[in-house]
C-alpha cells in the first residue's frame, strides 16, 4: 500500500477506524449518495454501460445498484462483466472511490437468467430441512458472488397466519420456530462465515407483514405487543444472535397505528435495542414515498425522509429519491441534523468494508457461467424438491404407483407448463413485469431500451411433471397427456380429452394448481391476494368429472398458495402437495409417485377446510381453537382439513420409549428428550419427529402447543434409532406479566408426534427455581439428533 493512500484504504486498519476516516472526508452530496440506489438499466444506452448516464447519475458515488440480474436478460458472464463496468467508474471517476453494492433477489435460488431454482420458500419450510436450505443458501452465495451481486433481499421471515395473503409462499409457513430455525440455515448458507467470502442476506420484512387485514398485501395489522414479539420478531431474533444477520428490510405495513417504515418504535427501540440488530436497515422498494401516499403520515417527501431517517431506516431502495434533494433541503434548513445522515451512512461503510469490497470490487466475468447450472446444484434441487412434497391423502395406498402400468394419463394445466413451476420471485416470473409491460404503464422496473439487456421470459432448464413421469415409468407404459383447462377461466372445451384419456388408462394423475407471479393474471405471490383458497378456474369441475369416470385418480396440486379442497379431501384418493417445486420439479414429482422415493414432506402451515376458518394455526392461545361452549363451528368442525406438520409416508413408522431426565431443571437449565422411533416396513424413508411442549399453568394465557423441536430422520426397513432432543429452558420463555421476556417456573408437558396433531407420546417435566430475565438473543434452540 501506497504510504500516501489515505486510512480507509488500508486493509490491516480496523474496520471502525476506515469506516470514520472515509466518512470524515466525505460531502453531504457523497453521503446522501450512499444511501441510495441506481436502477442498473438506468446505466445503460444503446447495447452498452453508458458513461454519459454514470456521471450524471453516479457522480457522487451510491450506496447500491439495484438488480442486474433480476432487471435484464443479461447471461451470467454479461452480467458479471456489466457489475465490473460500474464498479470501474466508480473507483476511478469518482472523488473518494467507493464501490457499490449491487443487490438481488432470491427466496429460492438468485432471481436472474440461468440461475438454479429451487423449490419456492413454502415448500423448503416443507423440508423440514435446516441443513438442506443451508446448502442451497450456498448455491445462492456462489451464483451471486460470480456476477459480483453481494446483497440479497432474502430471507422472508414473516411469519404467516393468513394463506388469502399472495406471499404466503414467500414464508417458512406459520411456526415462529420453524421459520427460525430454518431462516438461521439459510443466512448461514448465504453469509458464510465471514462476509469477505459471502453475501449479506436480508430478513424481511420487519415486523408483522404476515397476519394483515383481510390478508390483503400492505393492509394495516392490529397485533399486541407480546404476540409481536413472542411469534413475529422471533426468526428475526434468532437470526440476529446465531447467524449474524447483515440487513433487515422494512415491512410495508403499519402495525398497530405505526407505519414500520417510519416508526423509530419498530425499527429502533424493537429491532436495535430489544434484539440486538447492528447492522443496516433497508427500505422495502418505494417506503418512504409510501409514507405520503400509503401511510398518510408524510405530507411531502422531505417529510418523509426525516420521518424515516429518524426512525432508522438507513437505505432507501430501489433508487435514490427522498433521501436526495429533499432532505438535503432539510438539513441545510438545519431541521435534520447532519449526525442522522453519518449514523446511517455509517452503517452502509461498514457493510461494504466488511464484504471486502474495497479491496475487491471486481470479479472474473470469463468464470462467471460455470457457477450455474452444475450437476451437483441440479442435484439438489431434485433433492429439494423431493424432500418438500407432502403426501396428504393415501386411501387404499394408491401410491406408490407400479412402473409398469400400461397406460398413465397425465392431465390439467399444470401437467406441462414450466410457468407453473416458478414463484413469484424467481426468474422469469418476477420479470413479466417488464416484458409482459404494456401500452404506458411505467411498470415496478424501469425498462431498458437496449436490446442485449432486455428481459424476457428466459427459463432455467426446467423438468416438467409430463416429462419426468415419462422418464419414471417403464418403456412399455404409455403416457397421454390432456391440458384440461386453464388455470383461470370457465372454458371447458378441453375437458371431453382429458376425460377420454383418462377413461382409457389404468391411473390419471391430475396436475392442478396456480400461477405466481405479480401480474392480475396469477393467482398468488405479491399483490395476489385472494378471497377464497379454492382453485381456481375450472379446475375442481375437471376433477370431479375425472373422479366420475371410475379411473383412479392422483392429484398433484403444484401452487404457491395453501388451499382448502374438502371435496378433493374426500373424494380423491390420492393427494401430493407439491408447492411451486423449481427446475427439477418434475423429476421429484415422479420419483414419488412412482416409488423411487418415500414423500417426506411435512405441512409448515395449517389447511383449512374453508376460508371462513382464516386465521387457524396450530399454535393458538389457550381458550382459542373452538366455539364455546359446544366446540364446533354452527356449519363446519373447527379442526382444519390437515393439521400442521402433517404428512404421509409409504413406510409406517412407531414410537416408543420416551424419557425426559433430568425431570426438573432450573430456568437456566436443559433437559433431554429421547425416544426411539422404528421403521416397521419394507420401505427406506425419512421420518420427521416432530417435539411439542405445552405450559399448562402460566402468567399469561400459553400457546396450547408449541414446536421447540423436530429431526428429519432417514431409516432403513425395520431400522430403530435413538432420537435425541436437548431443549433448553430458554425455548420456553414468554412475555408474562410486566412485559419482560422470561422463564418462569411450573410443570411442562412434552408431546412427541408425527404431526401437531398426531401425538404418539407425552410426558413431563418441571422448571424450577427463580423466574428468569432474558433477552431475545439468548433463546438457545434445540438440539437434536439421531444415534443408529
Amino acid at each position: 500500500m501506497s504510504s500516501a493512500a489515505p486510512p480507509y484504504r488500508d486493509p490491516s486498519a480496523e474496520l471502525e477506524k476506515r469506516a470514520e476516516d472515509l466518512l470524515a472526508r466525505m460531502t453531504l452530496d457523497e453521503k446522501l449518495a450512499q444511501l441510495g440506489c441506481v436502477w442498473s438499466t438506468q446505466l445503460v444506452e444503446g447495447r452498452a454501460f453508458s458513461e454519459r448516464k454514470a456521471r450524471e447519475l453516479l457522480a457522487h458515488g451510491t450506496g447500491q445498484i439495484t438488480r442486474i440480474g433480476a432487471s435484464t436478460g443479461l447471461r451470467p458472464h454479461e452480467s458479471a462483466a456489466f457489475a465490473n463496468r460500474i464498479q470501474r467508474f466508480l473507483a476511478e471517476e469518482t472523488r473518494l472511490g467507493i464501490p457499490a453494492i449491487v443487490h438481488e433477489e432470491s427466496t429460492a435460488g438468485l432471481c436472474a437468467r440461468d440461475a438454479d431454482q429451487f423449490p419456492q420458500a413454502i415448500g423448503l419450510a416443507a423440508t423440514f430441512d435446516p441443513t438442506l436450505v443451508e446448502r442451497i443458501g450456498r448455491v445462492i452465495r456462489a451464483q451471486m458472488r460470480a456476477v459480483g451481486a453481494r446483497h440479497t433481499l432474502a430471507p422472508v421471515l414473516d411469519v404467516t397466519r393468513d394463506p388469502r395473503w399472495g406471499r404466503t409462499e414467500e414464508t417458512y409457513g406459520e411456526c415462529p420456530y420453524l421459520a427460525s430455525r430454518l431462516g438461521v440455515a439459510y443466512v448461514r448458507g448465504v453469509q458464510g462465515e465471514n462476509l469477505s467470502g459471502g453475501v449479506a442476506a436480508t430478513g424481511k420484512h420487519f415486523l408483522g407483514y404476515g397476519l394483515s387485514e383481510g390478508g390483503l398485501n400492505h393492509a394495516p395489522v392490529q397485533l399486541g405487543a407480546r404476540e409481536l414479539r413472542e411469534v413475529f420478531a422471533a426468526p428475526f431474533a434468532a437470526a440476529i444472535a446465531e447467524a449474524g444477520l447483515a440487513t433487515v428490510m422494512n415491512s410495508y405495513a403499519a402495525v398497530d397505528g405505526l407505519p414500520c417504515g417510519g416508526a423509530k418504535e419498530i425499527l429502533d427501540d424493537l429491532l436495535r435495542g430489544e434484539l440486538g440488530f447492528d447492522g443496516l436497515v433497508v427500505a422495502d422498494y418505494f417506503t418512504t414515498v409510501l409514507l405520503i401516499a400509503h401511510h398518510r403520515v408524510a405530507a411531502d417527501k422531505g417529510e418523509a425522509a426525516e420521518l424515516a431517517l429518524r426512525a432508522g431506516l438507513d437505505a432507501e431502495l430501489p433508487q435514490l429519491d427522498c433521501y436526495g434533494a429533499p432532505l438535503r433541503e432539510r438539513i441545510e434548513a438545519g431541521r435534520v441534523p447532519e449526525a442522522l445522515v453519518d449514523r446511517s451512512v455509517r452503517r452502509v461503510l461498514r457493510l461494504k468494508l466488511a464484504l471486502g469490497l474495497f479491496e475487491a470490487p471486481y470479479v472474473d466475468d470469463g468464470a462467471a457461467d460455470a457457477a450455474y447450472q452444475t450437476p451437483a446444484a441440479r442435484r439438489l434441487a431434485r433433492e429439494a424438491a423431493a424432500k418438500s412434497l407432502v403426501l396428504l391423502r393415501n386411501e387404499g395406498a394408491l401410491l406408490p404407483l407400479s412402473r409398469g402400468l400400461r397406460r398413465v394419463a397425465v392431465l390439467g394445466p399444470a401437467a406441462d407448463d414450466v410457468r407453473l413451476h416458478q414463484g413469484d420471485y424467481s426468474y422469469p416470473a418476477h420479470v413479466e413485469i417488464v416484458y409482459r409491460r404494456q401500452g404506458g404503464d411505467p411498470g415496478i422496473l424501469p425498462r431498458s431500451d437496449a436490446v442485449a439487456f432486455a428481459p424476457g421470459p428466459y427459463y432455467p432448464p426446467t423438468v416438467t411433471l409430463l416429462e419426468g413421469i415419462r422418464a419414471a415409468v417403464s418403456a412399455g407404459t404409455e403416457v397421454v397427456h390432456a391440458r384440461g383447462c386453464d388455470v383461470t377461466g370457465d372454458d371447458r372445451s378441453g375437458f371431453e380429452a382429458a376425460l377420454a384419456a383418462a377413461r382409457g388408462a389404468d391411473v390419471a394423475i391430475a396436475c392442478v394448481g396456480g400461477k405466481s407471479g405479480l401480474l392480475p393474471d396469477c393467482t398468488s405471490g405479491e399483490f395476489r391476494d385472494a378471497a377464497d383458497l379454492g382453485l381456481t378456474g375450472a379446475q375442481q369441475a375437471l376433477v370431479e368429472a375425472l373422479v366420475a369416470t371410475g379411473t383412479p385418480v392422483v392429484v398433484v396440486l403444484v401452487n404457491g398458495r395453501p388451499l382448502a379442497l374438502p371435496w378433493i379431501a374426500q373424494h380423491v384418493p390420492a393427494v401430493l402437495e407439491a408447492w411451486l417445486p423449481g427446475e427439477e420439479g418434475g423429476h421429484a414429482v415422479a420419483d414419488v409417485l412412482f416409488g423411487r422415493t418415500s414423500p417426506s414432506g411435512r405441512l409448515p402451515i395449517t389447511l383449512p377446510r374453508a376460508v371462513g376458518q382464516v386465521p387457524v394455526y396450530y399454535n393458538h392461545r389457550a381458550g382459542g381453537g373452538k366455539s364455546q361452549m359446544l366446540g364446533d363451528y354452527s356449519d363446519l368442525p373447527v379442526a382444519p382439513l390437515y393439521p400442521f406438520g402433517h404428512g404421509l409416508s409409504y413406510a409406517r413408522f412407531e414410537y416408543a420409549a420416551l424419557r425426559i431426565e433430568p425431570a426438573a431443571i432450573s430456568t437456566s437449565g436443559r433437559t433431554r428428550v429421547t425416544l426411539e422411533v422404528t421403521n416397521a416396513s419394507d420401505v427406506e424413508a425419512d421420518e420427521v419427529v416432530q417435539l411439542y411442549a405445552r405450559d399448562p399453568v402460566a402468567s399469561v394465557p400459553r400457546p396450547v402447543k408449541q414446536l421447540v423441536g423436530f429431526l428429519r430422520v432417514p431409516l432403513r426397513p425395520h431400522q430403530t434409532r435413538l432420537v435425541v432432543f436437548e431443549l433448553d429452558a430458554s425455548q420456553l420463555a414468554f412475555y408474562g406479566q410486566g412485559g419482560a421476556l422470561a422463564v418462569e417456573a411450573g410443570a411442562i408437558e412434552v408431546m412427541v408426534g408425527a404431526s401437531s396433531a398426531d401425538v404418539r407420546l407425552e410426558g413431563r417435566f418441571a422448571i424450577e427455581g427463580e423466574r428468569r430475565t432474558l433477552r431475545p438473543g439468548e433463546r438457545v434452540p434445540t438440539l437434536a439428533w439421531a444415534v443408529a
